[in-house]
């Protein structure tokens, strides 16, 4: 792929995917690139700011070492058109809303590279040695990340590669993202037909900067990963814990084990076998120490929770699969009563509304 000769919107413009922005319009600045496009979708405050001073990079806060990268702004998907390239890096549950408004960027050849936490809703595509079951011969679509399949029907998944994301991001003020720890990017092809533009993000993402992985069996780099998220970011929700208190409290590290074993046998269903042991999973996540995980982050921003692909998709997939998993069960259950406590205090909190 000749970014020279490519449109490419990176959808929500935040931490992660704010950082793929900047370092692609980097990237085609300095190759002399003067016919590539980069737009990026935001909104509010993010959005103004980027418009008015293009996104800034705090690569290494300690030695000051930033960079601002211009790129075309937007919070209107039609006003761009058809792409050859779309990220998708906004939460699952964000998705779900914004779907229908993203279908004017998807043409006859428009690829589209999902870097999302949690289960997207192409995981079921033919692809990567899961086996799929009776039922998701029939059907494909999970209900829970892609709702009547609003998703799939403006981001076709016979389309899209996944993109699973090892490095640190966050949002440090409005058009202004400062990079943390790692900075590899594993990215493979939902589905055979979509192997050779999977190949071409790779090139790109690799001369932004990043540390490509490619890789066939992205299903599988997916669920790895959850498996770690799919504990931590829920539980440490619920109780307000750090990673460190979770795991040093007996009752709670059951509850992380019970939910991880479940979600080793789903996973093992589904044709996808984990290389570590649950122990040794746990043993990567004590040693970042006390840190706050993003869904905890979330409920102290009062902001809507990754439910549904972290836990909501994975308890979906054990029901397909005939995979009994009470504790992810009752996890989700919690979780799900949470988020939907959260956003009626938002409600009520709402400008013009009786409080």
């Amino acid at each position: 792929m000749n970014s020279s000769q490519r449109n490419i919107t990176v959808v929500g413009a935040g931490a992660i995917g704010g950082l793929i922005a900047a370092r692609l319009a980097r990237a085609a600045s300095a190759a002399n690139a003067s016919g590539a496009t980069i737009n990026v979708l935001a909104r509010g405050a993010h959005l103004e700011a980027i418009r008015r001073d293009g996104l800034t990079i705090l690569d290494d806060p300690e030695s000051g070492a930033r960079y601002t990268a211009r790129v075309n702004a937007t919070n209107d998907a039609a006003a761009l058109g058809a792409q050859d390239l779309v990220f998708v890096c906004l939460k699952g549950q964000a998705l779900v809303q914004a779907a229908a408004s993203l279908a004017p960027l998807v043409g006859p050849h428009t690829h589209v590279v999902s870097a999302m936490n949690g289960v997207p809703w192409w995981f079921l595509a033919e692809s990567g040695g899961t086996r799929a079951t009776s039922d998701a011969n029939d059907n494909r679509h999970l209900e829970s990340v892609d709702p009547g399949g609003a998703v799939t029907a403006a981001l076709p998944p016979a389309r899209a590669s996944g993109c699973v994301v090892h490095l640190s991001s966050s949002l440090a003020a409005p058009g202004v993202i400062r990079k943390g720890k790692g900075n590899t990017l594993i990215v493979g092809a939902a589905s055979p037909h979509a192997t050779a533009r999977a190949k071409e993000a790779c090139a790109l993402l690799a001369q932004a900067g990043f540390d490509v992985q490619a890789t066939g069996q992205i299903q599988h780099e997916i669920w790895a990963k959850l498996w770690g998220n799919m504990t931590m970011n829920p539980i440490s929700a619920l109780t307000r814990s750090s990673a460190d208190v979770i795991l040093d409290d007996p009752l709670t590290a059951s509850l992380v084990k019970a939910v991880m074993a479940e979600a080793r046998t789903i996973g093992e269903a589904l044709g996808i076998g984990l290389a570590m042991s649950i122990e040794e999973r746990n043993a990567i996540t004590r040693k970042l120490g006390a840190f706050k995980t993003s869904m905890l982050q979330d409920v102290q921003a009062g902001r809507t929770l990754e439910v549904e692909a972290l836990l909501g998709a994975p308890y979906e997939l054990a029901q397909r699969v005939g995979v009994a998993a009470p504790a992810l069960g009752m996890l989700y259950g919690l979780a799900r009563q949470l988020d939907a406590n959260l956003e009626a205090a938002r409600r009520s909190a709402a400008p013009g509304e009786a409080r």
